[in-house]
């Protein structure tokens, strides 16, 4: 049995409902994930993914900002919205679901951006980013014979150096920061998280899944990032068939910064 999952940071659900559509119909991925719909629970466009046959939806909006919702073909059961930190911001959700003979639970993440100065004693809002990374820490790849974990959203850390266009041009800029990267794989490594999307990619080639709406031409210039990220517990790499980058979705009418990643399983 094969299904598929996307992670995409839509940066405004109602306002991109159109590509959203769009994207449904071409690709028609078992589960979205969606981020920063800037969304509260009663205005989150329902209706329109049910349409699309989306019947299982599950939302943690927030009106104006953050928001994370999972919406899918398949039945899903909400599980929690975690909240970190001790702010009530919309930045988690999980579910589970079955498939393959698996129970799957199912981390949606929007984790902070940190504002533009990478110091926390001056920024408040990069000092929230580190500790919402350290509280990742307790969020564990859970995994026995009949049940699996997968994590995915936009985790705002390209943590490697070939994540970036130049990794030294960015080492002091949010997102690549070290403190930012080392801090980032301990937490993947402590959870026993797999980086689905460097599990068979050279080192040494770039990967990303961001460009930025300052770049007059994103395309040609092609500075970009990975900082949507999908990852695994250890007991479903065998059935990781691979993943895709939708990176025309930047160049589509009105669009995100961020575009859709697509990942395949093949459960047997």
């Amino acid at each position: 049995m094969s299904f598929s999952i996307v992670t995409w940071n839509i940066n405004s659900v109602r306002l991109r409902m159109p590509l959203v559509e769009k994207f449904l119909l071409e690709k028609a991925p078992d589960v979205l994930c969606l981020q920063e719909t800037k969304c509260p629970d009663d205005l989150f466009p329902a209706k329109a993914f049910r349409k699309l046959g989306y019947e299982h939806i599950a939302i943690h909006g927030q009106k104006g900002y953050h928001g994370v919702a999972t919406v899918a073909r398949r039945p899903i059961e909400m599980v929690e919205k975690r909240r970190f930190c001790e702010i009530e911001d919309s930045r988690h959700l999980s579910v589970r679901f079955e498939a393959g003979g698996k129970q799957i639970l199912l981390h949606n993440f929007y984790v902070p951006a940190g504002g533009d100065e990478p110091d926390p004693e001056i920024n408040p809002k990069f000092r929230h980013k580190l500790d919402f990374v350290a509280e990742m820490n307790a969020v564990r790849a859970d995994h026995d014979e009949g049940s699996a974990s997968i994590l995915v959203g936009d985790l705002n850390i390209a943590p490697l150096e070939h994540d970036v266009w130049s990794h030294k041009q960015l080492l002091k800029v949010v997102s690549h920061t070290p403190v930012e990267t080392e801090n980032f794989e301990a937490m993947r490594k402590a959870g026993d998280w797999v980086d689905l999307m460097r599990l068979n990619v050279p080192h040494e080639q770039k990967i990303y899944t961001w460009w930025s709406y300052r770049a007059k031409d994103w395309e040609t210039s092609d500075r970009g990032r990975r900082l949507d990220h999908i990852w695994s517990s250890q007991n479903l790499v065998p059935s990781f068939s691979g993943y895709e980058i939708l990176r025309e979705a930047r160049g589509w009418d009105r669009p995100s910064d961020h575009v859709p990643v697509v990942a395949r399983f093949d459960l047997g």
